[in-house]
């Protein structure tokens, strides 16, 4: 009785050391992937990386040293970390397989986050979605558009299409038609708007505004506008020369565009038909 009191008394002293040294290395390699983690982002701070990649490197690296601390604990109990290091192969093998559409959206993510074809702040038009680029997720990107909706899109559907940064440049084009009459002189309507344009607040000076026959239709010629505004002036200005043309030309005195159609024929022609017909 005494040897077996003995041998547990052991046994239980051997254990508990064991577990105070798992329990000290678990809070000291936690400490140490803290201290880590804080240093790796204050290294690439002063590289002047983005601070959502920041993040998600600090997030990616610190689950990665989680998980060879817990591997390592469970090898200090006796585990075999080689049948766990294959387990969890075999398990990341299969979410991947069932998540492939979450794993392209981080891959995407990944891509975005490293190329940068945009930044928070910045007004885009991805994936279908014109808005102000809120933040950049690992798997979905977050936007403000202009009604003040919240659009989540899948970094995966941003990568694979069209993506337009609008902020990028200091200064963009604002795309403006308008329609003469067949009565109107385009030379006397492109004075007029010349002239107005100027007056426009924000259009800036250079590039100079274009004001040119575009194309000619039915009602007549079609005039296109395109003064060039700083970016966070194109709704002002663009409202602003819609107004103008509409004063300049009501001040002008122009008509109305219309359609005219012409038929042409023989009026003795269509009487003697008419006389065949009734006999």
């Amino acid at each position: 009785m005494n040897a077996t009191i003995q041998t547990g008394l052991t046994l239980l002293t051997a254990f508990g050391l064991k577990v105070l040294g798992a329990i000290v290395l678990w809070f000291v390699g936690r400490w140490l992937i803290r201290f880590s983690l804080k240093i790796m982002g204050r290294a690439l701070g002063r590289q002047s990386f983005d601070r959502t990649l920041v993040a998600y490197i600090q997030s990616a690296v610190g689950i990665l040293l989680n998980i060879v601390l817990i591997v390592a604990l469970l090898g200090y109990f006796g585990v075999q970390t080689a049948s766990f290091a294959a387990l969890l192969v075999g398990v990341g093998l299969a979410i991947g397989a069932a998540w492939s559409g979450l794993l392209a959206n981080f891959a995407a993510g990944l891509f975005l986050l490293a190329l940068r074809p945009f930044k928070a702040a910045d007004f885009v038009e991805v994936g279908g979605v014109t808005g102000t680029v809120e933040s950049i997720g690992l798997f979905t990107t977050t936007l403000n558009t202009p009604a003040n909706v919240v659009a989540i899109v899948g970094n995966a559907k941003i990568f694979g299409d069209t993506i337009q940064n609008y902020t990028r440049n200091d200064y963009r084009r604002v795309d403006l038609t308008v329609q003469l009459s067949h009565e109107v002189d385009p030379g006397r309507a492109i004075a007029l708007l010349k002239d107005g344009i100027a007056r426009i607040p924000n259009v800036l000076p250079t590039p100079a505004p274009t004001i040119e026959i575009f194309e000619f239709t039915l009602a007549g010629p079609l005039l296109v506008i395109r003064p060039f505004c700083a970016n966070q002036h194109y709704w002002q200005v663009y409202f602003d020369t819609n107004r103008m043309i509409r004063n300049t030309f009501g001040e002008a005195g122009f008509p109305a565009p219309e359609h005219h159609h012409f038929v042409h024929g023989s009026l003795e022609g269509e009487q003697a038909r008419t006389t065949n017909a009734a006999a």
